[in-house]
């Protein structure tokens, strides 16, 4: 090892080894440490600085020890069995190693995860690269700052499973669950979790950086049972993918036709044009001419091909006729005063409706007036 024989004398090794003083051992220490680090090592010299971080290792004086995690953190000098010594030292010493030594394999990692302490997690968690084999052990031994800081990570990789026990492991705990929303990359049956767990920022990312499916959003509205009918008619409204939200809704049964009533007098129009033309079997243009331009007939011949109920016609024709005698009017709240009047107007027309259905209107109706006043209140504050 001539590069190092020449950098460090004779007395430089015996006061590495023999050295009166800790901070004299540490002094020569360092000055090695930092010769192995610059210069190029043949096999040979790789053997002979193995053996005298051996020695260092081996040192009583935690700042000789410290020398070497400090300076060859991430050198491929240090020998295995040397990081695993000092990977088990005070946390002075371990934490550099274990961030960043690559002498560790996968295997040494996840063994010092399930066995080592929160800290060391941590540490290992932060590394720059983590193979599945790590994530595994820290899915499952890891504390939730080592699980948070190796979701954040995004040199760490996941198999699905993993992040799937993730969410099994921490449901209710809002740091590691938007760690996990804003990885650059996510399965769909992981986004489809995230998606009802997260906080609304996390959920509003995971929106827009993945592709979700019409059912998926659709979840979204919904969240509780008692819930559905109010969620599914404002995401009828929402929805940029209006057919494929009445697909999935007749696909799963609940194109009903209080759902389409409901969302009728909400002025969807659009919803309501699409659910008719998908229960008649007609295809969304011809529907559209029926309801709107065929004159009288025209709404009766599609909404009796559709099967919808024949005693709810009046209250379905009140609503079309209603939405046909207003429109926007372009002053701020204008679609809510719609909705507002569109509901009022419904509400007073003679024919009946089903109970239930009276008492979701006037509910929302009522949800629409409060939400003005408070505007009303916001402007004059």
């Amino acid at each position: 090892m001539a590069t190092t024989r020449t950098a460090l004398t004779d007395e430089d090794i015996r006061t590495l080894v023999k050295g009166a003083t800790p901070d004299e051992r540490a002094l020569a220490a360092r000055k090695l440490c930092a010769t192995m680090e610059r210069a190029p090592l043949s096999d040979e010299d790789r053997a002979l600085a193995a053996d005298i971080l051996r020695v260092m290792a081996a040192d009583a004086a935690e700042l000789v020890r410290r020398a070497i995690a400090e300076t060859l953190q991430a050198s491929t000098v240090v020998p295995r069995d040397v990081a695993l010594k000092l990977s088990r030292d005070v946390e002075n010493i371990c934490l550099p190693m274990l961030a960043f030594s690559p002498a560790f394999t996968d295997d040494d990692l996840a063994e010092i995860v399930r066995l080592g302490g929160p800290v060391r997690q941590v540490a290992i968690a932060q590394r720059p690269t983590l193979s599945p084999r790590v994530t595994d052990a820290i899915v499952e031994h890891g504390g939730e700052r080592a699980v948070t800081a190796a979701c954040a990570n995004a040199g760490a990789e996941f198999t699905e499973d993993a992040l799937q026990r993730v969410v099994d492991r921490f449901e209710t705990a809002e740091r590691v669950l938007a760690a996990v929303a804003y990885r650059n990359a996510l399965p769909l049956s992981v986004t489809e979790r995230l998606i009802t767990l997260v906080s609304e920022q996390a959920r509003e990312h995971l929106l827009k950086r993945h592709s979700i499916s019409v059912e998926v959003a659709l979840e979204i509205a919904v969240g509780g049972a008692e819930r559905a009918t109010v969620d599914i008619v404002d995401q009828a409204g929402r929805s940029a993918d209006i057919r494929g939200l009445v697909n999935h809704l007749h696909g799963e049964g609940r194109l009903t036709a209080s759902l389409m009533l409901r969302a009728l007098a909400h002025g969807h129009m659009t919803f309501f044009e699409w659910s008719v033309a998908q229960l008649a079997g007609v295809p969304h243009h011809r529907t559209w001419l029926m309801i709107h331009d065929a004159g009288p007939l025209g709404l009766r011949a599609i909404y009796e091909r559709a099967g919808l109920p024949a005693r709810l016609f009046p209250a379905f024709r009140a609503a079309v006729d209603t939405f046909h005698s207003m429109e926007f009017d372009g002053e701020p709240r204008d679609r809510e005063r719609f909705q507002e009047r569109m509901l009022q107007r419904f509400l007073t027309q003679p024919e009946a409706v089903a109970r239930e259905d009276i008492d979701y209107l006037l509910d929302r109706m009522g949800q629409v007036a409060d939400a003005a006043r408070i505007d009303e209140r916001a402007i004059l504050l």
